[in-house]
């Protein structure tokens, strides 16, 4: 990662420290104000102002309005790396499409469409964490949508969410891999937690 972007420096408990006065709910921007901050902290070369910036507008995930989306695609497809795709994908896309799963399907269809490989890798992770309320029919459809894929983020992705899902449904993750022509590593995370 150091090759990609400039950085201060900083460890990420020292980052955190310094952020937190500026994450004091009794401090935070009015939210309309958020996709401006957002690209502007996004304009930024250090890297630490984007973790940052991901981190501010996780204290508005309660609160998202359903043209939010547009500000986490744009995070998502600008200064993209696993870093800031993967906390953007699970903690701020699996909020959203909780909030608005009527949108659900016609973007996330529109990301799988896309060029963009990490706009694919938010689509499969964004259920990383919800377990039981998982939607494994969507799930299933959206890894389809990706298997062949050579690309390491993409496979990678397919194992962790399989892996993550195989805590709350074993079965279905043995079941989906015995069905499906994964990549090696993608069948090495997904079944992980079951050998």
């Amino acid at each position: 990662m150091k090759h990609h972007f400039e950085f201060f420096g900083l460890k990420s408990e020292v980052r955190r420290q310094l952020q937190k006065p500026f994450l004091d709910k009794d401090f935070l921007p009015p939210q309309k104000k958020l996709h401006n901050i957002i690209e502007a902290l996004w304009n930024l070369p250090q890297r630490e102002f984007q973790l940052f910036g991901q981190e501010l507008f996780f204290k508005y995930s309660k609160t998202m309005s359903e043209k939010d989306i547009e500000t986490l695609e744009y995070m998502i497809t600008h200064k993209s790396w696993w870093d800031s795709v993967d906390f953007i994908a699970d903690k701020l896309v699996g909020t959203y499409f909780k909030k608005y799963p009527q949108n659900r399907n016609a973007i996330i269809q529109r990301w799988i469409d896309s060029d963009n490989m990490w706009l694919k890798r938010a689509a499969i992770l964004f259920q990383l964490k919800y377990k039981k309320t998982t939607d494994p029919e969507f799930l299933d459809y959206v890894i389809q949508q990706n298997l062949g894929s050579k690309e390491f983020f993409i496979n990678k992705a397919i194992g962790w969410v399989l892996r993550e899902y195989s805590r709350t449904n074993p079965e279905w993750v043995v079941d989906f891999a015995e069905r499906n022509e994964l990549h090696s590593l993608s069948r090495r995370e997904a079944l992980r937690l079951l050998v």
